[in-house]
């Protein structure tokens, strides 16, 4: 007779969180913090259709890495429950402290009871109405479902150390857009694979997604930032926008032999 497999709980779950932080870590990372208008969202993704950032609500965003089928179906879903709670209630009952706890409650559901978590890291961020005082605030929600809300910043991915640790050294409340901007990109540079040259990677503006909820905004707050706009924004703070840039070559033909 063949014994059943058997792992302790404890084991099981240490092997759940192993493979959700080592699919976290396989994405590019993503930025977000406050600056004097609102909520700013950078992600490091080449990809022009594929969105890391995008709007929940009126006043609410949501930025995520990991696995995009499956945060692309929490961000869905977070959106269904928006809307419908809007429509039963009014659209001021819709909050971005409701939304994030739904998603911790879902992620955490998931990862007790399935088989596989969910690899995915995600933010949602809010910001008030033109009337009130500026206040933005961000929730953190890890794939285990432990929720964390922050003021100033927060860093997702794969490498977040260094791009912390730069944030912590350039970072301040109240910076306006093109500073923010700057500050976050340049964070992002500083990540890179272990024995890499860290000062030399730059990334260019066709790698990033930007965009922003800005409080002054009379109803929908979220606001994409068009690249043209980006790279304008970066170079007024100095930094390096030509990695990215498609070039093309053109060769003249060859004058015939006389």
């Amino acid at each position: 007779m063949t014994l059943p497999y058997y792992a302790s709980a404890e084991q099981i779950m240490r092997d759940k969180t192993e493979l959700a932080r080592k699919g976290i870590a396989r994405g590019r990372s993503v930025v977000v913090l406050t600056y004097d208008k609102g909520v700013l969202f950078v992600a490091e993704n080449p990809s022009a259709t594929l969105h890391k950032v995008s709007e929940l609500y009126d006043r609410i965003g949501f930025a995520a890495v990991g696995k995009y089928n499956e945060f692309e179906s929490l961000r869905r879903g977070g959106i269904l429950q928006a809307d419908l709670r809007g429509y039963q209630y009014d659209r001021r009952d819709v909050t971005g402290r409701a939304l994030a706890n739904a998603y911790a409650q879902a992620l955490g559901t998931v990862f007790n009871d399935q088989l596989k978590p969910f690899e995915v890291e995600i933010c949602v961020a809010e910001v008030g109405y033109p009337e009130q005082s500026p206040e933005a605030v961000l929730y953190r929600i890890n794939f285990d479902g432990a929720i964390v809300d922050e003021r100033e910043f927060v860093v997702m991915g794969g490498t977040t150390e260094p791009i912390v640790a730069a944030l912590k050294d350039s970072y301040q409340p109240g910076l306006d857009l093109s500073s923010a901007v700057g500050v976050a990109v340049q964070a992002l540079q500083a990540s890179g694979p272990e024995g890499a040259d860290k000062e030399k990677r730059t990334i260019g503006v066709s790698q990033l997604e930007v965009a922003t909820l800005e409080q002054a905004r009379p109803r929908r707050a979220f606001r994409r930032v068009t690249k043209t706009a980006l790279e304008q924004l970066l170079v007024g703070n100095g930094v390096d926008t030509s990695v990215g840039k498609a070039t093309t070559t053109v060769e003249l033909p060859e004058e015939p032999a006389e």
